[in-house]
């Protein structure tokens, strides 16, 4: 009978140790997947977007520096360059002349990234002959995207087949990690800056491209260049037009081969760096802001993003481009969603055991750090052979699982600490009703604070139930609240209603707990507050509140509609008399103390009157509004354009390097006022006259600059309109 009573308790405890481990199975699974179904969705609507760019970029950061590209030369346009010329852009002669320079030292390919679709005399002529002599050279273009315009090439390169675009994909954080290969506009495929130039210089190796295993990517020698869909590595609904590619950059570190325009220009260089080899053209001054962020420009040791010059950017691309044609250097790949999704759950699944199997805070930590360094260790070995795996997720997963599993942990010492005081809790005195009920939803003990609330003396309401002393619909809410607290454990809190044995509603604010004896008994615990008083108050300081609200809503829009005006020419809309001297006070002292020079423009129409006399002060209007418009959008946003009255307009320069300026934008406007008007079916044609004033060459008070601006103006009107004039210099004393 002892043999056979052992052997029956060792059967019970190893059905026991089976449950249990298909219990805890059972809660690493529904962990895994329940975490795992959270970072899919963080993921598909990009809120984790982010961070996975961040993990890619400290990635290329990690990788060790490579050698310097010999195959690739920049000429760098360098500020000093800039101040040696003195002009921006560069005169066609320049172009020429270091166009006709590098040619001889017998490169493979040049590359121009400059855009000249408009002569820059002098030399014009000139530029347009090297451009014909030179075959070997290629220009860029601009397609019209959704943020900016189309700027044209070389006419000449663009005959001959000889441009490529230079557009560049931004993503949200303002960083550049994919490029374009190809772009369709215009029913017309084109070909990248980059890839035109990577293709000329493998031309001559016999390496052209050819349709890959799958026909919609491009194959080009050692090398199949897969094609960028929206959801590819961490990226989340991006836009996947044209043919991109995910850029491999290179470590800014001593990338390329670098020298300056001048150097070029002055026989400096060994033709030895050029021969045989592409040449880029580009700018890396700082005042011409063609610079872009790549992963390379931020990391945790700099304190300020460090971008590359748009040379460079094209550089890595073609770089990029080179390096997988002829030696198979690795093309970023990605794996398919549902691979990547595996992957995660797999990685989420291991931090699920571990957290579910180590309850000691140190096995827990450990295991932890060692399953994270052989995550972050995993993937970026992949990364170095060009796979990019997702590494956020996982880690996430794995730190998801972990909160979650602890977090239960936590909650069931905390029951258990709770159940041991539980008698003492419910028998102390408390001023609320507090009460207790069983999984039968009886009453089974409460406090004289309860009874005294609902109106029943304590022997009539234990082992009942709220149907028997609540009407039906408020005893329906209470039974499915008690049903949440016993089926989910947590605790709730919620507002109902109560209804006395006096037949009174109160609104009341239960907070209802679970609570386990040591037998395993489940009791629940609520505490009610009447807060019938609070809520009316509440409600009717609500209503105030929302009153006060609109009231004061009200009055801002009225005062802001009032300033408006108070500053605002009313017919156009631009700055009127007075805030134009704001403005131009504000101007004035930036410019003092910037040290720094200032153009205001006096801008007069000529003929005006005669259209309000011919075509009455409707057309006269409707001219002052396009007069504005055409004023409006040939301008700078930092400059500003004022009416003072009539047909005088005011434009305030700031920050101007030199009168030229001034002339410059005078000109454009000339320009812009001198085409036709069509108002109304009439064709209008006017002009205007312009006096310019310096500050400080023509004095340095507001009332001076102004006054020789005027005086100005009329000089221009007196040597026969449509023309600008500047004010005479007052000399220092």
């Amino acid at each position: 009978m002892g043999i056979i009573g052992d052997g029956s308790k060792g059967t019970k405890k190893r059905l026991f140790r089976g449950q249990l481990r298909t219990r805890n199975r059972r809660r690493v699974w529904l962990t895994a997947l329940s975490v795992t179904s959270c970072i899919l969705l963080l993921r598909y609507f990009g809120v984790i977007q982010s961070l996975e760019w961040a993990a890619l970029d400290q990635f290329f950061r990690l990788r060790p520096p490579e050698p310097t590209d010999e195959r690739i030369a920049i000429v760098a346009i360098e500020e000093a360059d800039l101040q040696s010329i003195g002009k921006w852009p560069l005169p066609d002669t320049i172009i020429a002349q270091l166009l006709q320079q590098l040619h001889r030292y017998q490169p493979r390919v040049i590359g121009l990234d400059l855009y000249r679709d408009l002569p820059v005399e002098p030399g014009h002529e000139q530029l347009q002959q090297t451009y014909k002599s030179l075959p070997n050279l290629i220009g860029i273009e601009k397609l019209e995207d959704e943020y900016s315009a189309a700027v044209l090439p070389p006419l000449i390169l663009n005959q001959q087949g000889r441009v490529g675009f230079n557009n560049v994909i931004l993503d949200a954080d303002g960083k550049v990690r994919r490029s374009l290969l190809y772009w369709t506009a215009d029913d017309k495929t084109h070909e990248s800056f980059a890839l035109k130039l990577a293709l000329s210089y493998l031309a001559s190796q016999g390496i052209a491209p050819q349709p890959a295993q799958n026909p919609d990517y491009l194959r080009l020698g050692k090398s199949v260049f897969p094609c960028f869909k929206r959801n590819d590595g961490g990226y989340a609904h991006a836009d996947d037009g044209g043919y991109q590619i995910i850029s491999n950059f290179r470590h800014p570190q001593a990338s390329f081969r670098t020298v300056s325009l001048t150097d070029v220009l002055t026989n400096k260089v060994p033709a030895e760096w050029f021969r045989d080899r592409i040449v880029l053209i580009g700018s890396t001054a700082p005042s011409l802001k063609d610079f872009f962020f790549t992963p390379y420009s931020s990391s945790f040791l700099t304190p300020a993003a460090q971008p590359i010059a748009g040379v460079e950017l094209h550089a890595n691309f073609i770089s990029q481009i080179l390096d997988a044609a002829l030696i198979g250097r690795p093309v970023i790949q990605v794996w398919s969603k549902l691979t990547e999704s595996l992957w995660i759950f797999a990685w989420t699944f291991v931090g699920a055991s571990l957290s579910w199997r180590l309850r000691k805070p140190t096995q827990f930590i450990v295991s932890l750090a060692i399953a994270t360094a052989l995550l972050v260790g995993s993937t970026y070995i992949a990364f170095t052979a060009g796979w990019w795996l997702p590494v956020v997720p996982p880690l996430l997963g794995i730190a998801g699982c972990a909160v979650a599993i602890a977090s239960h942990i936590a909650y069931q010492q905390e029951g258990l600490q709770r159940s041991k005081e539980f008698l003492q809790e419910v028998i102390n005195t408390i001023p609320d009703p507090v009460f207790v009920k069983n999984q039968q939803h009886q009453w089974i003990v409460l406090n004289d604070a309860f009874c005294q609330f609902i109106g029943y003396p304590l022997e009539e309401l234990l082992e009942k139930s709220d149907y028997q002393f609540l009407p039906q619909h408020q005893a329906d809410i209470s039974w499915q609240q008690d049903d949440i607290v016993f089926v989910s454990g947590n605790a709730i809190e919620n507002e109902e209603e109560l209804t006395d044995s006096r037949g009174i509603t109160h609104l009341v604010a239960t907070k209802k707990s679970l609570h386990k004896d040591a037998a395993g008994n489940l009791f629940l615990v609520g505490v009610m507050r009447d807060i019938t008083e609070r809520k009316r108050i509440e409600e009717e300081l609500k209503r105030t509140a929302a009153e006060l609200l609109r009231s004061n809503t009200e009055l801002q829009h009225s005062q802001d509609r009032l300033r408006y005006l108070a500053y605002h020419d009313s017919l156009t809309g631009l700055p009127n008399r007075k805030l134009f001297y704001d403005h131009l006070n504000q101007s004035l002292a930036w410019a003092e103390n910037n040290k720094l020079s200032l153009a205001l423009l006096f801008i007069d129409l000529d003929g005006f009157k005669q259209v309000n006399d011919t075509l009455g002060h409707d057309s006269g209007d409707r001219l002052l509004v396009t007069v504005a418009q055409r004023l409006t959008l040939c301008l700078r946003g930092s400059d500003i354009v004022s009416r003072l009255g009539g047909d005088e307009f005011t434009v305030i320069l700031p920050g101007i390097a030199k009168a030229d300026d001034a002339a410059t934008v005078a000109e454009k406007i000339l320009t812009m006022l001198s085409q036709e008007f069509h108002l109304n079916g009439h064709t209008i044609c006017i002009t205007a006259s312009i006096g310019i004033s310096i500050y400080p060459n023509n004095g340095t008070a507001q009332e001076t600059i102004v006054k020789q601006a005027d005086l100005a103006m009329y000089q221009a009107k007196r040597l026969g309109k449509n023309c600008y004039q500047f004010a005479e210099v007052v000399p220092l004393h």
